[in-house]
């Protein structure tokens, strides 16, 4: 069998979609898995829409989830250009074949591919008048993913405009040729075009690659397909977010697609392994970001320390939580306790701001909560001098004491814990509590407490 090249053809129009991400995924999955070729091509004829901003925003987005591509913008190749608009030379000569096999005429300033078999007129409601059809031999498209589809052409149709600009399927059907294309994975809603490619590759005497159409990815409430408009649909938001392109990756690669069992987090060297057509299924998938976020949340609670710190570090600082010379090791002692609690890196400025600002902010819902129970300011006044004489302000001897202290109240240690944390933190919920003191410090800690006390 010839090397498999497979092509993700984007138009660059300001966004990176998450459904032309999982396109251009399983596009490099295949080729990864195969050891094909996998090859980045510009559809850029829309000079209205078409930027060079927009093309960087598409390349960047493919960089950051890690999709290489073996030929394209940037990286050159045999099959070039890469960018439709720099073809026109090829499209003439192709146009030039058709017409030269009498497949062509022109109607209406238009250039329209002619489709073979006997034609007839019929009455057409819509346009309410005589059109002419053709009884053209059915196409059939054994679609790796949708099975066998049967559907024949009835009307020719344009393949160039008026104003000379080749349309869709015309370019698109070109490129495949000379870029030696062997299978075309693109989105269910492209179907519907297949037969007129397949007529397309026939005139020129080609035989069509292999397609593959995958399911739609649906807006996360409510009926139809996943745009551009709807909550978490571009790519480039998950960067600016913090979250973790490995993360992402592998969320959309399991849209849409299964490897057989339950396992949701898998790294990539896996997915490749185990990635072919028969795990990809007919049925739409359903975005859902909360899934997407424990996944990421799976992740970040996963990696190194130093890493952490690392992607954490700018988030922090550009949120006005940390200095840019914050001390390495205060920051990294605070991630540690945090990285296993906090959601994300999205998250993670308000998580762990009291750690590095004393001008947190009190939840009256927590305090409220507490007071129920008991006063938190008798509560923190009578535990004061037991904190100041820790002599060694660890977690285990901040237990220690703290325990001695409430049972010699009668009482529970973790009858101190609410009010506690809520004095130092404002908040009724974060990392381990005497871990928690430990890393502030005692003087932090007796300072926060005693301005709590008034």
């Amino acid at each position: 069998m010839s090397q498999v090249r497979v092509r993700f053809a984007p138009s660059p129009t300001g966004f990176f979609h998450i459904g032309s991400a999982r396109t251009a995924l399983f596009n490099w999955l295949y080729a990864r898995h195969t050891g094909g070729k996998f090859i980045l091509r510009i559809e850029d004829t829309d000079k209205a829409r078409n930027t060079d901003e927009s093309l960087r925003v598409l390349l960047e987005g493919m960089s950051w989830m890690g999709m290489d591509w073996d030929e394209g913008p940037e990286v050159g190749g045999d099959y070039g250009p890469y960018f439709q608009s720099q073809r026109q030379a090829i499209y003439d000569e192709y146009l030039q074949k058709l017409k030269d096999a009498g497949r062509t005429y022109e109607k209406d300033g238009a250039i329209w591919f002619k489709l073979e078999g006997e034609r007839y007129t019929e009455y057409d409601d819509f346009k309410k008048a005589e059109v002419e059809k053709v009884k053209a031999a059915p196409v059939v498209i054994d679609d790796t993913v949708r099975g066998r589809v049967e559907r024949a052409e009835e009307m020719d149709f344009v393949i160039v405009r008026k104003d000379g600009n080749p349309v869709f399927h015309f370019v698109n059907v070109v490129d495949d040729i000379t870029m030696g294309i062997t299978h075309v994975i693109r989105g269910e809603d492209h179907l519907s075009n297949t037969s007129k490619h397949v007529e397309l590759f026939n005139a020129f005497g080609v035989k069509a690659p292999v397609f593959a159409h995958i399911p739609l990815i649906l807006k996360e409430s409510g009926p139809g397909k996943m745009s551009k408009r709807d909550k978490g649909a571009l790519i480039e938001e998950y960067a600016q977010r913090g979250f973790l392109a490995t993360a992402v990756r592998n969320y959309i690669a399991l849209l849409g697609w299964n490897p057989k069992d339950e396992r949701e987090k898998m790294d990539i060297d896996e997915i490749i392994e185990l990635f072919d057509f028969p795990g990809i299924n007919k049925g739409n998938s359903r975005f859902d970001e909360k899934k997407l976020s424990a996944l990421n949340t799976e992740y970040l609670r996963e990696m190194p320390i130093e890493t952490y710190t690392w992607l954490a570090r700018p988030i922090l600082h550009s949120a006005g939580v940390i200095e840019e010379d914050a001390d390495e090791d205060y920051i990294q002692s605070v991630l540690k306790l945090c990285q296993g609690k906090a959601r994300g890196l999205d998250d993670l400025a308000d998580f762990c701001r009291y750690f590095f600002q004393d001008d947190y902010t009190l939840d009256e819902k927590v305090g409220a909560k507490i007071a129920k129970k008991a006063d938190p300011k008798e509560l923190i006044a009578e535990i004061l001098p037991v904190l100041e004489g820790v002599a060694d302000f660890d977690a285990d001897h901040l237990q220690a004491s703290l325990e001695a202290h409430a049972e010699s109240k009668g009482a529970k240690v973790f009858a101190y814990f609410p009010a506690l944390r809520y004095a130092l933190s404002g908040q009724g919920g974060g990392p381990d509590l005497l871990p928690m003191l430990a890393v502030l410090g005692q003087e932090q800690v007796l300072g926060r407490l005693k301005r709590f006390v008034g």
